[in-house]
């Protein structure tokens, strides 16, 4: 290898360690609310709502109503049931989806003559970038899922289906074969592209609008102002997919692989605005945004700064 492409290829592997290690300690942080997001999702879907024939009324109503429920029922450390396969999603999601919108944005899509990246371009690129990170990291986040629920599973007297990361994988193999382990891929796809436009399209236009029109210098102030932005659109644009995601990926499934609940996404979405309301899609909102928001704080804040420490420029 020339020294010319050794430090064309090093830069981006920096880069996607950087962004991968800056997306650890973020899930680290914020897990215990990826879990009660998820609880409170699941809870009033199909049948577990029914019992002897009559709807049973929801366990938890509220963020901190699940928490303390898991905390009080299931112990503190189950707040942290699934990270393990969340840190692995991160490290193939969030590393490749940085370096792809850093990679389409000065490479492909490219800066206006002014070097402004134009609101448009960011759409696609985002959108581009975190479909194509979500559908590589797409297992890790079916086995997350699974591995969340099982302390729900236990408090109602089921048995355990899985034991650990490596049982849910050879688990979802031996059932579904390797299209088990993208089982519900389509909305985890669509998922990823509006969380990352909300979040990578944000950050990056606020940031530099920030940089560009006030006296706010290129520090930790702009970047917690632009990854708080970023949180909230990311919030508002993801929860609906994100609702529909974790239904399809956590239904029941036959020997095949095919749910048993759902056909697809759209009959999923279908299914939970005529029984539960539009406003269904919007369970675990807050929690969502309360995760959010944190998230991006503590990822962005770290990710800079680990760039600046590395001698790479600032995002």
């Amino acid at each position: 290898m020339s020294p010319v492409q050794e430090n064309s290829r090093w830069p981006r592997v920096s880069k996607f360690t950087l962004s991968a290690c800056a997306a650890t300690v973020a899930e680290l942080v914020t897990f215990p609310l990826d879990l009660t997001k998820t609880r409170l999702q699941i809870q009033g879907e199909g049948g577990s709502r029914q019992h002897g024939g009559n709807v049973q009324p929801p366990k938890y109503r509220g963020m901190l109503s699940t928490a303390l429920g898991i905390v009080r029922e299931e112990g503190p450390l189950k707040l942290w049931q699934g990270v393990t396969p969340a840190i692995y999603r991160h490290i193939v999601y969030s590393g490749g989806r940085m370096l792809a919108y850093e990679q389409l944005r000065e490479s492909v899509l490219g800066r206006s003559e002014d070097g402004v990246f134009p609101v448009w371009k960011a759409v696609i690129g985002s959108m581009i970038s975190g479909a194509l990170g979500q559908f590589i990291a797409s297992p890790t986040d079916l086995v997350k899922i699974q591995m969340q629920m099982e302390g729900r599973r236990r408090l109602e007297g089921k048995p355990p289906r899985v034991h650990g990361v490596y049982h849910a994988f050879t688990k979802i193999l031996a059932e579904g074969g390797i299209r088990g382990l993208w089982a519900g891929w389509v909305p985890n796809v669509q998922r990823a592209a509006l969380v990352n436009l909300g979040d990578l399209m944000t950050y990056d236009t606020v940031k530099h609008f920030l940089l560009r029109n006030t006296s706010i210098p290129d520090n930790s102030i702009c970047h917690g102002l632009a990854s708080i932005c970023s949180g909230l659109v990311a919030a508002i644009m993801g929860t609906p997919a994100d609702v529909v995601k974790t239904r399809v990926m956590n239904q029941p499934r036959d020997s095949n692989g095919r749910g048993l609940l759902y056909k697809s996404s759209t009959d999923c979405l279908v299914q939970s605005v005529r029984k539960e309301g539009f406003f269904s899609l919007y369970k675990g909102f807050l929690p969502t945004w309360f995760r959010m928001a944190p998230w991006s704080l503590t990822f962005w804040l770290t990710f800079e700064q680990m760039r600046r420490a590395m001698g790479i420029s600032s995002f």
